[in-house]
């Protein structure tokens, strides 16, 4: 197991050669594998009661998301109305002097 080798071999720092060696020598080839993005969504393996806590899950995410949306658009409105109002009452400014 060269190191510096590896780091050159796989454009990565040393430490992340060391970080896979420890995992390999602790769990072995499977504990390599590129596991982000695949929850347990994806297994087919769960109970009822953890499919439902992740439907909760989502629906608390979508509610949240929406409820900011509303609130986000609720202040452009107010925004666009404070504007309107403002630019009615600029007079336009005359800068000419009688003298």
């Amino acid at each position: 197991m060269n190191y510096v080798e590896a780091t050159k071999h796989f454009d990565v720092s040393y430490g992340q050669v060391y970080a896979w060696v420890k995992k390999f020598k602790r769990s072995g080839e499977s504990s390599l594998a590129d596991r982000r993005g695949k929850s347990k969504e994806n297994n087919d393996q769960l109970t009822e009661l953890e499919k439902k806590d992740l439907e909760i899950k989502r629906l608390k995410a979508r509610l949240e998301y929406v409820s900011t949306e509303a609130a986000v658009l609720k202040k452009l409105q107010e925004i666009e109305r404070r504007n309107a109002a403002q630019t009615s009452n600029i007079r336009p400014f005359n800068n000419s002097h009688k003298k």
